[in-house]
């Protein structure tokens, strides 16, 4: 039986609205397990897509500056020489780790072991981190606010004292695994719960907002929301970045006060984790690109296949009226689902539908 620790007070009033986001979301998920009859090549080409996708969206979220479309060149190996290295190596190590836990979070646990286990391969390739890889931290950290040129712009919050952090961890670990199992709680509560208090006790030096979303995909996997690896739960984060912040230091701000009140990291978590659900479910009911498009990237697929010949980026720019970074990243999109082709080199680059 769970004792009434600080998280059971924090799930036990849990507003409506929260409820309604929920049910949602499981009827979404009970969907996907009616419907979820994709090849395994089309899946398998989701999962690859999500894969790059996710890497260059949760190591942007941090300060990395590889677009997908490098992320994309690393992993068939393409030297690329204008970003700094630790970019790369941190790209190298998230992609690994994720690719591992969609493919064998049915036999991965989650565990203290197992959680420094991951920050240790996360930081593998990251030269600076080598001292500390898979260990708790030894001194004091703090969640700062990075802006889109990578440079800090201010304190977030403050995080767990470095002394108390094997205790908070032991803590935390224990009651979510008790937890899941009792099923005294939804285990998206208990997940949501688990993340905003991981990034509260940000228990290690570096790569705790890494390893949090890898952590997320295994949770939701183990609680039977199968389609994360085909729908990019990083890169909604990644588009709504502000807001994630915003949740995230309200909720901090009451997480150890007696109300224990982390309702904004709910609302955020759910309605990003809904909008996911509802993605994965769009692709069960046709399988085409135009399930995995945003508006916008929906005007540039237009545009290619109504276009008589190949177009530059710059062109397909004056012509929608899309903003050319938008345009470069449905184009990297578009050429992962191999619905076209790239024609030429260097300025003179173009594309075409296959």
């Amino acid at each position: 039986m769970l004792k009434n620790t600080k998280f059971d007070q924090r799930l036990q009033n849990v507003p409506s609205n929260i409820w309604s986001l929920i049910t949602q979301i499981d009827e979404l998920k009970g969907r996907w397990i009616a419907g979820a009859k994709l090849s395994p090549q089309v899946l398998g080409r989701l999962k690859k897509s999500v894969l790059i996708t996710s890497t260059g969206a949760s190591t942007r979220i941090e300060g990395a500056n590889l677009s997908d479309e490098d992320v994309e060149k690393m992993m068939k190996g393409i030297s690329i020489q204008r970003f700094a290295d630790r970019d790369k190596q941190e790209v190298q190590g998230y992609y690994e780790l994720l690719e591992n836990v969609f493919n064998s979070w049915r036999t991965l646990r989650v565990n203290e072991n197992a959680i420094k286990h991951f920050h240790k391969e996360l930081l593998k390739y990251v030269d600076k981190d080598q001292r500390h890889r898979g260990d708790y931290k030894k001194q004091e950290n703090r969640v700062h606010l990075i802006d889109e040129t990578g440079e800090l712009v201010g304190v977030l919050f403050n995080t767990t004292s470095a002394y108390l952090t094997p205790k908070e961890m032991q803590e935390l670990v224990e009651w979510t695994s008790k937890a899941l199992a009792d099923k005294k709680y939804h285990s998206l509560l208990v997940v949501a719960n688990f993340l905003v208090e991981f990034l509260k006790i940000h228990p290690f030096q570096d790569g705790n907002g890494r390893l949090s979303r890898v952590l997320i995909n295994l949770l939701l996997l183990k609680s039977g929301y199968e389609y994360m690896p085909y729908a990019s739960h990083e890169k909604l984060v990644e588009d709504n970045k502000p807001d994630y912040y915003i949740a995230l230091r309200r909720s901090q701000k009451n997480i150890d006060a007696k109300k224990h009140d982390i309702t904004p990291w709910l609302e955020f978590f759910f309605t990003v984790f809904l909008k996911q659900s509802q993605t994965a479910i769009e692709l069960l009911s046709k399988e085409n690109v135009e399930k995995l498009l945003t508006s916008k990237q929906m005007i540039v697929w237009q545009y290619l296949q109504e276009a008589d010949e190949a177009a530059t980026p710059m062109e397909i720019t004056k012509k929608t009226k899309i903003a050319q970074p938008t345009v470069r990243q449905t184009l990297d999109k578009l050429m992962r689902l191999k619905k076209i082709e790239r024609v030429g080199q260097g300025r003179s680059t173009s594309y075409r539908k296959l």
